[in-house]
């Protein structure tokens, strides 16, 4: 926010070129721009053209990164599946290898 201070010091430099209100008005409404000017570019005030430049690539960024949210969900979802697949195959291989090792290596096979 603008401080009171610097919108003090801009009214006093206004009225100070106001007084001066007896020289020609082109030369009092110069004075009076170059003091808004200077106060603007100690604001660090963007352009309209640069805002609406920033908002547009703000927006393109916004999207790429809701896609992107997206695939990382697809991609999560992918291996929660996966993953869950793989202990109930590894569950049944071992269901299947215990009785092949009872047939043998059971209490005949010694």
């Amino acid at each position: 926010m603008v401080s009171h201070d610097r919108i003090g010091r801009l009214a006093q430099q206004i009225g100070e070129r106001l007084q001066g209100a007896s020289q020609a008005p082109e030369e009092v409404q110069k004075g009076i721009q170059q003091v808004v000017k200077g106060a603007f570019d100690r604001l660090e005030l963007v352009s309209r053209e640069d805002f609406d430049i920033l908002m547009d690539v703000l927006q393109r960024t916004r999207a790429r990164v809701e896609a992107l949210e997206q695939q990382v969900a697809a991609l999560e979802t992918l291996i929660e599946e996966r993953t869950a697949e793989v202990p109930a195959v590894s569950a049944e291989a071992s269901d299947d290898a215990v009785p092949e090792e009872d047939a043998g290596g059971g209490a005949a096979g010694r």
